[in-house]
C-alpha cells in the first residue's frame, strides 16, 4: 500500500497528533515541510493550516479526518472506542481541543512563550499570557474532571489522547501551564503519554522544547 507524506512543519501539534497516530499504527511515513501558505501549501489546504495528507492518490486535510482515515483504514490496533458513551467522550474532547484549547490557550500562551521567541525572535507579552490564563485554567481544569481516575480520556486509549497530547506537551513546558496542571491527573496522563514510542519518536526540535 503507498506510504503517507504528511505535509507541513513536525512541530506543529496538529501534525504530530498525524504522525502519532501513524506510529501507533506501525504505519511507514514521511513528512514533507512547504512554504506556509505557499502556492504547494494552498493547493494541499486551501486555509492554509497544517497539517495535509497524501497517502498514493488520495490527498485530504484537517486534523480529526486525517486520523479517522487511518484508524478505518488500519484496524489493529483500534484506536476509536465501541461503546457509545466512549465514543462522546472521545469526540468530546477532541472537540474541546479544536474549539476552546488550541484557539483560547495554545495559540495564544505557546506562542507567546514558545514558538515567538524560538520561530521569531519576538519578545513574549506577558499581558496577553495573563489575559489568557481564565481560559486556560477553565480549559485544563474541565480536561482534568473529564479524564478523572482513567487512564485515558475513552477508558482505553484513542484519537482523543493522540489529539490532545501533542497541545499539552508544549501547554505544560509553559510557566501558565505548570502553574495549572501541576499535581493533576491530567499531568500524570501527559507525564504517561510521553513515554509512549509514539510521542518519544516524533518530538519537535530542541529549541521549541527549550524556548519556554
Amino acid at each position: 500500500m503507498s506510504e503517507f507524506v504528511i505535509y507541513g512543519n513536525p512541530a506543529s501539534p496538529y501534525l504530530r497528533a498525524v504522525a502519532m497516530t501513524l506510529e501507533e499504527k506501525g504505519v511507514p511515513y514521511t513528512n514533507e515541510r512547504l512554504q506556509s501558505n505557499g502556492p504547494e501549501h494552498l493547493k494541499l489546504q486551501p486555509f492554509g493550516r497544517i497539517p495535509a495528507v497524501k497517502h498514493g492518490d488520495f490527498a485530504m486535510y484537517e486534523t480529526q479526518a486525517i486520523l479517522r482515515y487511518i484508524d478505518a483504514l488500519y484496524p489493529e490496533p483500534a484506536l476509536q472506542p465501541k461503546e457509545p458513551r466512549a465514543i462522546a467522550r472521545m469526540n468530546q474532547v477532541m472537540g474541546i481541543n479544536d474549539c476552546y484549547l488550541f484557539p483560547q490557550v495554545a495559540r495564544i500562551i505557546v506562542f507567546q512563550r514558545i514558538v515567538g521567541p524560538a520561530l521569531m525572535g519576538l519578545k513574549t507579552d506577558e499581558a496577553v499570557c495573563a489575559a489568557a490564563m481564565p481560559d486556560a485554567k477553565r480549559c485544563l481544569g474541565e480536561l482534568n474532571r473529564l479524564l478523572g481516575d482513567q487512564e485515558f480520556f475513552a477508558g482505553e486509549i484513542s484519537l482523543a489522547d493522540l489529539m490532545l497530547a501533542p497541545q499539552l506537551f508544549y501547554i505544560s513546558l509553559t510557566p501558565e501551564g505548570r502553574e495549572i496542571m501541576n499535581g493533576t491527573k491530567l499531568s500524570q496522563w501527559l507525564e504517561g503519554m510521553c513515554k509512549r514510542d509514539s510521542m518519544q519518536k516524533t518530538l519537535p526540535d530542541e529549541s521549541f522544547r527549550k524556548a519556554a
